[in-house]
């Protein structure tokens, strides 16, 4: 499963987009340089995401929508088209 494939599945799961996560955590405290333990401990407790998926969050909460050029178009399972995550929702994603 691509990056965005995780991204898109826990908007799916809770009916929040990845930038709401954002702003959710933030208004926690949590951001560039808080532990994953902590942010996967939340995700957990008040969202029900397993590991994974709160890994993911956890990325993007910390680092950016940016990923590896590494992970862009290697025609893999964990492909993505891009080097930057959509995290404003399905719904306004731009056709790829």
């Amino acid at each position: 499963m691509s990056f965005q494939a995780y991204l898109d599945n826990i908007e799916d799961k809770t009916g929040l987009t990845p930038r709401q996560f954002i702003e959710l955590a933030t208004a926690k405290g949590f951001g560039p340089g808080t532990k994953s333990n902590e942010i996967v401990a939340w995700l957990d407790e008040d969202y029900g995401l397993g590991r994974g998926h709160a890994m993911a969050l956890v990325y993007v909460i910390t680092k950016g929508d940016k990923i590896d050029s590494k992970h862009v178009g290697t025609g893999t399972a964990h492909s993505d088209p891009s080097d930057t995550l959509w995290l404003d929702g399905k719904a306004t994603k731009p056709a790829t």
